[in-house]
């Protein structure tokens, strides 16, 4: 099991962190997720035998969110309150 945390941009309520949570833990290979609305930071057990953070990365921008890198750290709309 591998344990990697993405940047999530663009969650600004509960039911944000709801609907990626909900989207990553869909992915099969996913054994945990923790999201959290500050920092704005998904954590996410999963095996890199079977899924890869590529397709986790994939699945939050499919989920209507930004995938932050660390450059760029500027807020965004998210995909449940636009």
């Amino acid at each position: 099991m591998r344990t990697e945390t993405i940047q999530v941009g663009g969650m600004t309520c509960g039911g944000c962190v709801a609907s990626v949570t909900k989207a990553l833990k869909s992915v099969h290979g996913v054994n945990e997720v923790a999201v959290s609305l500050e920092p704005g930071e998904a954590r996410i057990e999963f095996d890199e035998g079977t899924t890869s953070s590529e397709q986790l990365r994939a699945t939050v921008l499919k989920a209507g969110y930004k995938v932050n890198t660390a450059s760029d750290k500027s807020p965004t709309k998210g995909g449940c309150c636009n």
